[in-house]
C-alpha cells in the first residue's frame, strides 16, 4: 500500500491525466497546466484529492477554480487535506514567459 507522499507512478498517472479530461474548455486548460507544472512530483495525496475534484460537474469545478464558490460551500467532505492542496494548485496563477 503507497504511502500518501510517495509518488504515483506513470501508470497511475496516465489514468489520472485520462479522468481529468473534461466537457469546459476553461477547465481542461487549467488541468493542462496543471498536469505540465506537476506531473513529475505528484504524490498519492495529491492524485486522490485531483480524484475527489474530478467527481464534482464542469460548472462547480469551475466555480472553485474561479472562487465563485468554496470547497464548504459545495459540500463539507470536500474539506479534506490533499482535495484542498491540489486546488491551490489548480489555482496557481501561470508562469509567465520570458
Amino acid at each position: 500500500m503507497p504511502n500518501d507522499s510517495e509518488l504515483i507512478d506513470e501508470r497511475a498517472l496516465s489514468k489520472l491525466k485520462w479522468r481529468c479530461r473534461r466537457g469546459l474548455l476553461e477547465n481542461d486548460i487549467f488541468i493542462e497546466r496543471f498536469f505540465r507544472r506537476y506531473d513529475k512530483t505528484l504524490t498519492v495525496k495529491q492524485a486522490q484529492g485531483l480524484n475527489v475534484l474530478m467527481d464534482l460537474s464542469d460548472s462547480d469545478l469551475l466555480d472553485l477554480h474561479l472562487g465563485r464558490k468554496t470547497l464548504a460551500q459545495m459540500d463539507a467532505s470536500l474539506l479534506q487535506e490533499g482535495v484542498c492542496e491540489v486546488l491551490s494548485m489548480l489555482k496557481e496563477p501561470p508562469e509567465r514567459s520570458k
